[in-house]
């Protein structure tokens, strides 16, 4: 395709894997969770092209990738990769240790000494 080519952005989401169904991209896109140069989208059929940078929340992240290609089919993930540059901050959250609720042993119920243990560690991470 030629660098003046346009393609619908649920498609275009759906080709570079972002979501699993057309549909769902279009649900994403329709619901208004989804920015093309910082500007609210709420229709589906909206053109892309290459250089847009779309904002868009996946899961837990926001998603910001800027638009390298127009894809001729949902290829294999190397191939969509191709499609896009990846924008997004990274994640500056930290993974805390989660403390043992449960015996070692099994997954049984936790005692007495485990619920205190429970109950100090989380009055010290609430001060």
């Amino acid at each position: 395709m030629t660098d003046d080519a346009r393609i619908r952005v649920d498609k275009w989401l759906w080709q570079a894997r972002f979501f699993k169904s057309r549909s769902l991209a279009a649900a994403c896109v329709t619901g208004g969770h989804l920015r093309i140069n910082s500007d609210h989208v709420s229709k589906a059929s909206r053109a892309v092209g290459p250089g847009d940078v779309l904002s868009f929340p996946q899961g837990r992240l926001v998603r910001v990738v800027k638009i390298v290609a127009c894809g001729t089919r949902r290829g294999p993930a190397p191939e969509a990769q191709a499609l896009y540059e990846d924008l997004s901050p990274p994640e500056t959250q930290e993974k805390k240790p989660v403390p043992p609720i449960a015996r070692i042993e099994g997954n049984a119920r936790p005692t007495k000494r485990d619920r205190r243990k429970l109950d100090l560690d989380r009055s010290r991470t609430l001060e």
